[in-house]
């Protein structure tokens, strides 16, 4: 039995309205046609209907789940073009030209957010910040003097400082002014409902089948077909094979906690750590102070199995560094990385013509979605940006990098290593209550987990993306996928992509 305290949900969707935008199980979408399909209704998928709208086009919005509900609204929403350590590593590898598109592109990202909020009087606790990538040791200092030389000479609103409202000692920070912070899911429901009307659509619980590029092309749907123009995939992992990006890029796990904080013991604005266990540090406001978010204990999707030890850990850090003794929320988000850094933006494949993507925000989704959704507006309508070429979806990636052998070293690990495992177990009788394990009946590989009232979930332990053999999360009660990132609950529904087919049900009388 779990000893973490406070609700188990992501306070942006504790505080918002879940039910405005539900779809109808019965709804037929055949006969629908609009000039762009968009799926997935996140910053990106939102942020890109809102501009093609904008300028004349109609619109679909598909999203599987609920609207704002997956990666951007368990973020810790920082509106920034400060990403931890990047630009110091980007100059190097990439050269200033391309590390400058990088920084002009994600500030742009942050200034459009800002505009609009403005411009539409958006309630959604908009506040302009400084954030903060710091050290606590001198071992670190050299990356924070490093990143603020480059941040320098890239034009960023950047400063070296080695005091902070932080309520213990650092060796030193790199500061980047006017950036911002937000309630992420009040700011896109607001988007979100621009969308429907004149010919455009939103619909939540509607997940994407398969999609056949043409002209028009299909958007297959468990609901019907539509036929669209163009066709935008903005989920967290694309569910389109074509592509690859599942290969290119690896899922990572994160996890935050949030605690009532007295807002004279308050930070002022948004932190970053470097090194070992670093920890992301905000704040929001909440009843009548303020809401602290600790977040961190990254990791690859599906490689650890207590993640209840994740929020313990973040816990234990609001526990000494702020005196706090009550935690109110804690959730988790999962990202992707690609391996040289950059996001995909643009057609999914060089002979796509009318299929396009965005994923790969490595956690800076903010400012990375936004300006996506501005690249993609352009590209659709047949207009250069000057930012495109940079972060095209088809680019040449380094598949040879330390963190690729790593990831693909892991996957061939799991592929043999997590089949053999379950050869272990080979009873329901071995799974006591509140336990989950996977077992090997009647040949087949099964994923079983007792609930506390002694029912047993039982489905296949294969992954239905490429076959991979799931692992247990026991923080949120789901089986994942250490190989590309899929997620499925306990009764193998899909959580996560790539996968877009559930997890084969196992018959179990079994109850003790």
């Amino acid at each position: 039995m779990s000893n973490l305290t406070g609700k188990h949900i992501s306070y942006w969707i504790d505080s918002t309205d879940s039910g405005q935008f539900v779809t109808p199980e019965s709804i037929s979408l055949d006969g629908i046609a609009v000039d762009v399909v968009i799926v997935g209704a996140g910053i990106t998928g939102l942020t890109t209907a809102w501009l093609l709208k904008k300028v004349g086009k109609t619109v679909a919005v598909l999203e599987a789940n609920q609207v704002a509900g997956a990666a951007s609204g368990h973020t810790t929403a920082k509106v920034t073009s400060l990403h931890q350590l990047i630009y110091a590593d980007l100059i190097n590898n990439l050269g200033q030209e391309k590390a400058q598109i990088y920084a002009d592109s994600n500030q742009a990202g942050v200034k459009w957010i800002a505009d609009l909020v403005e411009a539409e009087n958006i309630d959604c606790d908009y506040k302009s910040i400084d954030v903060y990538t710091f050290a606590e040791s001198d071992a670190d200092l050299k990356k924070i003097e490093e990143e603020y030389e480059a941040a320098v000479r890239l034009g960023l609103p950047a400063s070296f400082v080695k005091e902070t409202t932080l309520p213990f000692p650092i060796a030193g920070a790199v500061k980047f002014s006017h950036q911002g912070e937000f309630h992420p899911r009040k700011y896109l429901l607001h988007l979100a409902q621009k969308i429907s009307g004149e010919g455009s659509f939103l619909f939540e619980k509607v997940r994407v089948e398969s999609i056949e590029e043409g002209q028009p092309c299909q958007v297959k749907t468990g609901n019907g077909t539509i036929l669209a123009g163009d066709v935008i995939v903005t989920t967290n992992i694309p569910s389109v094979e074509k592509g690859l990006f599942f290969a290119k890029a690896s899922a990572q796990r994160s996890y935050i906690v949030a605690a009532k904080i007295d807002p004279t013991q308050a930070p002022q604005g948004a932190y970053i750590g470097v090194g070992e266990g670093y920890r992301s540090l905000r704040t929001t406001p909440f009843q009548d102070g303020l809401l602290l978010l600790i977040g961190g204990e990254g990791h690859k999707v599906g490689t650890v199995n207590d993640t209840e030890a994740c929020y313990q850990k973040l816990e234990a850090y609001g526990r000494s560094r702020f005196g706090i003794t009550n935690f109110d929320f804690r959730w988790s988000n999962q990202d992707m990385k690609s391996y040289d850094k950059l996001p995909f933006i643009g057609k999914a494949t060089d002979s796509s013509d009318h299929l396009y993507v965005a994923t790969g925000y490595d956690l800076w989704g903010m400012s990375k979605g936004t300006m996506a959704a501005m690249i993609l507006t352009d590209l659709v309508r047949g207009y250069a940006n000057p930012w495109a070429e940079l972060y095209t979806a088809t680019r040449s990636t380094p598949f040879i990098t330390p963190g690729s052998i790593k990831n693909n070293t892991e996957t061939a690990v799991h592929w043999i290593g997590d089949r053999l495992q379950a050869l272990q177990n080979t009873s329901f009788n071995d799974v006591g209550r509140g336990e989950a394990k996977r077992l090997t009946i009647d040949g087949k590989q099964v994923a079983a987990y007792r609930d506390e009232q002694g029912e047993i979930h039982a489905v296949s332990a294969v992954c239905t993306h490429l076959g991979c053999v799931v692992n247990w999360n026991n923080g949120e009660k789901s089986w994942d996928c250490p190989c590309h990132g899929a997620r499925f609950s306990c009764e193998g529904k899909v959580l996560q992509g790539p996968a877009v087919k559930d997890l084969e049900g196992i018959s179990s009388m079994a109850r003790v």
